[in-house]
C-alpha cells in the first residue's frame, strides 16, 4: 500500500513554478503550512503567518506598564518576553 500525496491546486513551488509534486511537511514556528517540492526539493510557506503581535496587544501591554504594572509582570500576564515591552515603550517614546 502506498501513501498518495493530496494536490492542492492553489500551492505552487515559488522556485520552479509547478503545482504537480507539492506535498504538505509539517508546519513552521508561527503555525502556518510548509510544502515541499519533490521536483527542485526546496521547502517553502505559501502564506506564511505574521510573526509580531498585533498593535491592540501591543498598546495593553503599554497601558498596563504604566498603570503601574512591571515590565516582568505585563509578560507573564500576556504570555511573551518582558523585553518585548521594554521595547516598545522605547519605540512608542522615540
Amino acid at each position: 500500500m502506498s501513501r498518495v500525496a493530496k494536490i492542492d491546486e492553489n500551492i505552487y513551488c515559488p522556485n520552479c513554478g509547478k503545482h504537480e509534486h507539492q506535498v504538505k511537511h509539517g508546519k513552521n514556528k508561527s503555525g502556518s503550512q510548509k510544502y515541499r517540492c519533490n521536483d527542485c526539493n526546496i521547502d517553502y510557506t505559501p502564506e506564511p503567518r505574521p510573526w509580531q503581535y498585533s498593535e491592540e496587544v501591543r498598546e495593553q501591554a503599554i497601558k498596563t506598564y504604566y498603570s503601574g504594572v512591571s515590565g516582568r509582570r505585563v509578560g507573564i500576564l500576556n504570555n511573551f518576553s518582558k523585553s518585548n515591552v521594554y521595547n516598545w515603550i522605547k519605540k512608542r517614546n522615540k
